[in-house]
Parts: structure tokens; C-alpha cells; sequence
């Protein structure tokens, strides 16, 4: 039987790929054989993100500084990497940030600076993307979203964060519809909490410990590894049916 989730000869884009869910979404990427073009602002850990999967998976890895919140320069990236690469088959919308802060309490700045990176950011690298995409009538686009996406939490911090996430989704919904006759799929996943250098302080402290046992009928975070085949399967070529969905996975939170 064909290996259904086989990447060999496609070209990934990934963004937030320097550390977290972004270098595991890189790898799991190499190892199905695609070679990879990975976005973020610092540039020694994309160096070293690159030098680890080159030298693990032998694909072909380039690496592309860019401060995604900037939305003026994703073009020249984008048009970067199809030089490099020739064309480009799938994107993983994955740059994000959270600042918790109450509602009535979140300066005009920090907002500005969530909706950026969280929500325009993902929009305008989808559409840079997909004009490549378009040429070769071919494409598929992974918005990483959140549980959030779907549901909020009563803990007075996160309606920033969830805002820009609910607005992934329907970005992902809208697009799909949008760029399903150039053969371009558009879906999202919506992960629970899984260890990164943006939740690594959250998952120790007392509260989410009891929230997480509260909300998540499997009652832990999300492990390593748990989120690759849900990644591969949207990436892969036989998911040409499957478009404008969020797939969760979050242990059954969104169950609840």
C-alpha cells in the first residue's frame, strides 16, 4: 500500500518555525519527505533549526527572517521562497503570541499587537501563498488555530486570544470556499495546550492544573508528537475533498 501521508518532492512553508509547535511541525514535515522553507524573527534559532533537520531527515531546509507582523515584506519573502524552490505546495500558518490581559484592562497596543500576528498575519501569508499555488493549480493551506478557536475560558485573560483565534477559523472558512476551483484546500487545527516556549509557564501554575482537569476529559496537556499525523493528513495529497474545516486536537475539550 502507498504511504498516503508520502511528502516527497513538495515544498512547505512553515512560519513561527524557530521553536514550539513550529519546529515540530517542521519535522514532521522532513520526515514525510518534504523539503521545507521556515519563517520567523530570529534568525540563530532558524540557523539551528535548519542544521538539526538537514542533518537528521537530508531534506533541502531554507531559512527566511521575517517579522510576520510586518505585512509589507511577506511579499518579497514569499517571492524568495518560490524562487528558491520553484513553487510552493503547502503553508502552515503556525506564528502566534498570547498576552493575557482582561478586557477592560489590555492596552490599544498589545491588542493591535495580538490581532497582527494572530490574525492579519495569517490572512496575508494565506494570500501571498496562494497566488504562488494558484499557477499550478495546487495547494494546501494549515491555519494553526487553537481549542480557542472553537471555545473560550472563563478565567478573565484570554478574550484577546481567543478573538484572533474564532477569527482564524473564519478565515480558514472563507478561503477554503474562495480558492477550492484553483485546487487549493484550506483547513485549520485547533490544539489544545501542548508544551511551548508560550505556554511552558502556564502548564506549571496551580490554576491550570485545576483547569485543565475540569475542561479536558483526558485531563493532561497535549504530548509531543500528538498534533504530526492531524498536520500530515491536511498536508497530505489524498485530503483534496476535505476543506474549510477546524479539526480539534484537544483531548475531547471542546466535548465539553
Amino acid at each position: 500500500m502507498n504511504n498516503l501521508f508520502d511528502l516527497t518532492g513538495r515544498v512547505a512553508v512553515v512560519t513561527g518555525a524557530s521553536s514550539g509547535l513550529g519546529v515540530q511541525f517542521a519535522r514532521a514535515l522532513a520526515s514525510a519527505g518534504a523539503d521545507l522553507a521556515i519563517i520567523a524573527r530570529r534568525e540563530e534559532k532558524l540557523k539551528s533549526v535548519k542544521e538539526e533537520i538537514e542533518k537528521e531527515f537530508n531534506n533541502r531546509v531554507e531559512y527566511y527572517k521575517l517579522d510576520l507582523s510586518e505585512f509589507e515584506k511577506i511579499e518579497d519573502t514569499v517571492t524568495k521562497i518560490e524562487k528558491d524552490f520553484g513553487k510552493i505546495d503547502i503553508l502552515v500558518n503556525n506564528a502566534g503570541l498570547s498576552i493575557g490581559a482582561k478586557a477592560i484592562e489590555i492596552s490599544i497596543e498589545n491588542w493591535k499587537k495580538m490581532m497582527d500576528l494572530n490574525l492579519n498575519a495569517v490572512f496575508f501569508m494565506a494570500r501571498e501563498v496562494a497566488k504562488v499555488m494558484k499557477k499550478n493549480n495546487y495547494g494546501r493551506i494549515i491555519n494553526i488555530g487553537s481549542v480557542h478557536s472553537t471555545v473560550s475560558l472563563d478565567i478573565g485573560m484570554i478574550s484577546p486570544y481567543v478573538t484572533s483565534k474564532f477569527g482564524v477559523r473564519g478565515i480558514t472558512t472563507t478561503l477554503a470556499g474562495e480558492w477550492a476551483e484553483y485546487g487549493i484546500t484550506v483547513n485549520a487545527i485547533g490544539p489544545a495546550y501542548f508544551e511551548s516556549e508560550m505556554t511552558e509557564e502556564i502548564l506549571e501554575t496551580d490554576t491550570f492544573k485545576r483547569l485543565i482537569k475540569t475542561n479536558c476529559p483526558m485531563r493532561r496537556p497535549g504530548r509531543k508528537g500528538e498534533l504530526d499525523t492531524t498536520l500530515l493528513y491536511l498536508a497530505s495529497d489524498y485530503t483534496s475533498y476535505t476543506n474549510g474545516q477546524l479539526i480539534g486536537v484537544d483531548g475531547g475539550w471542546t466535548t465539553l
